[in-house]
């Protein structure tokens, strides 16, 4: 009898790497943003959880945009080959993949940093907070 895992078939090795291939063009990591962000950054990294939680603990470099606040005009300063990369709160929450939609319907490049705030904190990164002046 096979198990809850084997009782459906594995893909044959091409379409699992043609599959996994393709998670790279939709996700990065949180490590990988780290390291891109201690240099030169070559994408923009949005926050879109709301206003207070990016105020409570974002990562450093991030922007605040709100999901439901990408908007054309907002967009607007950075040139259209931008890639933008997305966070929320971790995997449990689905505010990363409805601001990566937008930036799509926007036409922009977009990818998903995968596990959002909880995956930066498990990899031991650093917040950044946004202090009252």
């Amino acid at each position: 009898m096979p198990s809850a895992v084997t009782a459906i078939s594995a893909a044959p090795s091409q379409i699992a790497r043609e599959h996994f291939a393709a998670e790279f063009s939709f996700e990065t990591d949180c490590w990988d943003v780290h390291e891109a962000l201690s240099g030169e950054a070559d994408f923009v990294l949005l926050d879109v959880r709301s206003p207070a939680l990016f105020a409570a603990g974002h990562v450093p470099g991030a922007i605040s945009l709100p999901h439901g606040k990408i908007v054309r005009s907002k967009l607007e300063r950075w040139p259209q080959e931008t890639v933008f990369v997305t966070y929320c709160a971790g995997p449990h929450c689905n505010g990363a993949a409805r601001g990566a939609l937008r930036l799509a319907e926007l036409g922009r490049p977009v990818k998903i940093m995968a596990g959002g705030i909880t995956g930066w904190l498990d990899e031991g990164f650093e917040l950044a907070t946004v202090t009252a002046e």
